[in-house]
């Protein structure tokens, strides 16, 4: 399953369009974007697919973010299919799902520094009686699965994450949602610094700004991450013997 030699290029990337010849020689040189490979006990980690990132209907993100300030728009809802079907996949194999999503008091105190960066940080969706930070429900979590409420852009920041995953006795993650350059990322640069492999899906993460996705998901792919297309995610999923894990009993622990 680990690989260690550097990865060849094949085909597209999301990023090609956007580096410069001298920054391809730079990172050759430098060794970075070596394949570190998956590891062998991976949780599959959904971050921030809410109504608040996906917006309540596929819309260009230019009309999607005046109701929804953080919306990725239409990246958005085509990435649905692929969160969809990798979860439906991970499911069949008993892999542990965790989600995360927003946590916030009424008043919005406790936004902290969101507050500092953003005009609109106290806004409410327009004309929407959705909250958004319900997980959408084409992907929506099964009572096995594990739901982590977040205030950082790091899913380890302040919560249990990594408890949960010494329990589920994971070496590695696969990562997908939104924003790229945000929540997935500095999730993804914890999850390095934890020493956990970490996998991207490349058409599995999404934002507003398609530059600072595609760059996001270079600069984790140079050094931190394998970033990787869903069907070669999905065919080492489907490798994995299924019933690895000690799974929460959800709906089946009630009496």
């Amino acid at each position: 399953m680990r690989e260690g030699s550097k990865a060849e290029n094949q085909g597209a990337r999301v990023w090609d369009r956007f580096l410069t010849e001298r920054d391809r020689e730079v990172v050759g040189i430098a060794g970075y974007g070596a394949r570190q490979g998956f590891g062998t006990r991976p949780a599959v980690l959904v971050v921030d697919v809410n109504y608040a990132f996906c917006g309540d209907r596929r819309e260009p993100v230019q009309d999607s973010i005046l109701r929804w300030r953080q919306s990725g728009g239409e990246e958005a809802w085509d990435a649905l299919p692929t969160l969809s079907g990798l979860i439906g996949l991970a499911r069949s194999k008993g892999l542990p799902l965790i989600y995360t999503t927003g946590a916030e008091r009424e008043d919005k105190w406790d936004r902290g520094s969101w507050l500092w960066k953003n005009s609109r940080s106290r806004e409410r969706p327009k004309a929407v009686e959705l909250d958004g930070n319900t997980i959408m429900p084409q992907i929506a979590p099964a009572p096995q699965d594990v739901v982590i409420h977040k205030q950082k852009p790091s899913a380890f920041h302040g919560t249990n994450l990594l408890d949960y995953l010494f329990l589920f006795k994971c070496d590695s993650l696969i990562v997908m949602g939104t924003a790229t350059s945000g929540c997935v990322r500095a999730t993804v640069v914890d999850a390095f610094s934890h020493n956990l492999r970490v996998t991207v899906v490349e058409d599995g993460c999404f934002e507003r700004c398609q530059a600072s996705h595609a760059m996001s998901l270079f600069d984790m792919n140079s050094k931190y991450a394998d970033v990787l297309p869903s069907g070669e995610v999905r065919t080492f999923m489907e490798g994995l013997e299924a019933g690895l894990f000690d799974l929460p009993a959800g709906s089946r622990g009630k009496a």
